[in-house]
This record gives structure tokens, C-alpha cells and sequence, in this order.
């Protein structure tokens, strides 16, 4: 049996981060919260997300730097991230777009959107997640096969 995928909630409003809970109660996931933006790198580290629902709005960092700065860093350009957010002007989707969000959402939320992308994007970094897995072992292969060397 596979492991739950986790999803860190960053978002300092505290009504947003239990309606988004409520949204995400029938899902079996795992959730964790974060209420800025330094917070959110903090939880990335000890909580190893799969997907993370992004504020854009936050104190310390925003959702844009956040983003920009997960996505920049080979170590977790893998987590999924989901931007959900108030603001819904096209500079507002072109930012999050360039900052290096894999989905926009605008407030107010409607839960069965939220949860269909959430479980399409799980979906997503699962698939992700098994071809790089299939990618380091085929690179393994090759190396042994390099080292033992070619039959004369």
C-alpha cells in the first residue's frame, strides 16, 4: 500500500485554512499548515509535501516569492503547487504563471473544483514521481553496464 500524499495549506487566514480543510476532508491525504510565507519553506522541509495550496498574499514572503523560490531549487521543483488566491487579474495569473505555479485557483473556492485538482494534481506528481524514479534506475543500469564494460 502507497503512502498518503501530504499537502501543506499556506495561507494566513485562518477561515480560508479551514474551509480549505473541510474542502479536502473526504480526500485521504495528509494536510499541514503554514501561515506565511517563511513558514511555508520551513514546513517544506520537515512536512515534504506533494502538493501545496499557496496563498499569494502572505506575510514574510509572498506566495509569488515562495513559488519562485521552491521551483529555483532542484531539491523541490517536484512539489506541485496550486496558487489559490483572491487577486484574479491577468498580471496577478502572468506572475504566478512566471513564478512557477502548476495551477491558478481564484477566491472564493468552490470545493469541487478545488478537489478535482487537487486529486488531478496528486495524479500528476505521482506519474511525475514514478518516471523519474524509472529515470535514476535506467541511469543506474547504464552506469553498471559501463562499469562492467562491453563484451569484446
Amino acid at each position: 500500500m502507497s503512502e498518503k500524499h501530504r499537502i501543506l495549506i499556506a495561507d494566513d487566514n485562518e477561515p480560508n485554512v479551514e474551509l480549505l480543510e473541510a474542502y479536502l476532508a473526504n480526500l485521504d491525504v495528509d494536510t499541514e499548515i503554514a501561515i506565511d510565507g517563511q513558514d511555508t519553506l520551513d514546513k517544506v522541509s520537515s512536512f515534504n509535501p506533494h502538493l501545496i495550496l499557496l496563498d499569494v498574499m502572505m506575510p514574510k514572503k509572498s506566495g509569488f516569492e515562495v513559488c519562485r523560490q521552491l521551483k529555483d531549487d532542484p531539491a523541490t521543483r517536484g512539489i506541485m503547487i496550486l496558487m489559490v488566491t483572491a487577486l484574479n487579474e491577468l498580471g496577478d495569473i502572468e506572475r504566478a504563471v512566471e513564478a512557477g505555479t502548476d495551477d491558478f485557483l481564484s477566491k472564493p473556492v468552490n470545493k469541487l473544483e478545488l478537489t478535482k485538482r487537487v486529486e488531478n494534481m496528486l495524479r500528476l506528481f505521482s506519474v511525475s514521481d514514478e518516471v523519474e524514479r524509472l529515470r535514476r534506475y535506467i541511469e543506474e543500469m547504464e552506469q553498471r553496464t559501463e562499469e562492467i564494460g562491453e563484451p569484446q
